[in-house]
């Protein structure tokens, strides 16, 4: 009996020794069981029902993706495509005779003596979008400029002549004239860009000649104009003077914008800009490229959202719609009957979502085209038929939003 006890507590002892071996090992090694288990095909089974009803190994084992370290193949992969535009022209200005009296200066100022021309260069960006030298870039860069040179990403400076501009997008197109071999920039798909997606501007700001700022997509779809039909991507991308056409590109090196417009500390803003997107960039290119002009369908008629409520707990916007405000006397809208007040659901096969969804809707008509919009007068559903007019020419939305921050 005694022998067996001996044998007994000889074990204990061991038994004991191990598991403090065991503890010692595991605190100096983490996770060597776990290891060696695997190794010799050991693992427990019960491992994973362990993980499902914890929280914490839950988070460490699903798969995440993680931001890259570094966005350089992005950027070497757009930025050839950016270049720096300078834009050269003549301005006019009054000519004022000083007098030579610092008292008779201070009291009368000085005396015009005609006119005196001087030039004045504008600086921006622009992005190749074709190989045989079609850039895109803003149209107030360009404006008015009676010379304009491009300097490439790698050093060669080329002349550029002025295909078209349309002022509503504040959007231009330049022909490279003699250069070769020229880098063109991937188009990113416009139905994938997300809020919240990385965004990389890459541009001119200030002449520093291609740098990179970086930024997330803020919002998509804003409208900077009631008047205007196109609207915009937000970030807050740095955008500065020079940053005008350049490009805003995702994470992958696609372009999805043509950055256009800063609303700076004026307005008492930080961190807004805006960039034209990639699919309305491109409309406008074809359009500019084969006729010189950007057509766009009109009714003539302004519109607001449909009238909420106020007891009724919904906010302003939740009405489907859109009310007529006020329509121009001669216009299409007003042959066909459309008064002010009527509610537009309608237009053609097309549900109206609110007036900025109206107002893409109406530019995307063909200018000769007979259209029926439906919608409600006093309650009651109404049906006309209206002929749809080239849109006049509007205030440019850029030039509209400008004057409450600063362009670029």
């Amino acid at each position: 009996m005694k022998h067996a006890a001996g044998i007994v507590a000889f074990i204990a002892r061991f038994v004991v020794l191990g598991l403090a071996i065991a503890f010692v090992i595991s605190l100096v090694w983490p996770g060597v069981g776990d290891r060696l288990r695997a190794r010799f095909g050991l693992q427990s089974s019960t491992t994973p029902a362990a993980s499902a009803t914890s929280p914490v190994a839950l988070q460490t084992e699903s798969p995440q993706a993680s931001a890259p370290a570094s966005y350089a193949d992005a950027v070497a992969k757009a930025a050839p495509s950016v270049v720096n535009i300078y834009a050269n022209k003549v301005v006019t200005e009054q000519a004022v005779r000083m007098f030579t009296d610092p008292l008779m200066q201070q009291l009368f100022g000085g005396t015009p003596v005609g006119t005196v021309k001087r030039r004045e260069q504008s600086l921006g960006s622009g992005v190749i979008v074709s190989a045989d030298g079609y850039v895109l870039t803003n149209n107030h860069v360009i404006a008015n400029s009676d010379n304009i040179q491009v300097l490439l990403y790698d050093g060669r400076v080329a002349k550029a002549t002025l295909v078209g501009a349309d002022e509503e997008t504040d959007l231009a197109v330049l022909k490279i004239a003699d250069a070769g071999n020229l880098p063109v920039i991937h188009m990113a798909d416009p139905r994938r860009s997300r809020v919240g997606d990385v965004v990389l501007a890459i541009g001119n700001p200030l002449n520093l000649n291609q740098t990179v700022t970086m930024g997330i997509i803020s919002a998509l779809g804003r409208q900077l104009s009631n008047s205007s039909p196109e609207d915009f991507i937000q970030t807050d991308a740095a955008i500065n003077l020079g940053n005008s056409g350049g490009a805003l590109v995702n994470s992958n090196g696609d372009l999805v914008g043509i950055n256009t417009l800063l609303i700076g500390k004026a307005a008492n803003a930080e961190g807004i800009g805006f960039a034209i997107p990639v699919d309305t960039a491109t409309n406008v290119l074809r359009q500019l490229i084969a006729t010189h002009r950007v057509t766009r369908g009109w009714l003539g008629a302004n519109y607001g959202f449909v009238p909420v409520a106020a007891d009724s707990g919904l906010p302003a916007a939740a009405a489907r719609g859109a009310q007529v405000t006020d329509v121009t006397p001669g216009s299409p809208a007003a042959l066909a009957g459309i008064q002010p007040h009527d509610i537009l659901l309608r237009l053609g096969d097309d549900d109206i979502r609110d007036p900025a969804d109206l107002s893409r809707q109406e530019a995307a008509l063909k200018p000769g085209k007979k259209v029926e919009v439906s919608g409600l007068r006093n309650g009651v559903p109404f049906h006309v038929l209206v002929s749809v007019i080239q849109r006049p020419p509007q205030t440019p939305t850029a030039a509209s939003a400008s004057s409450s921050g600063s362009d670029t």
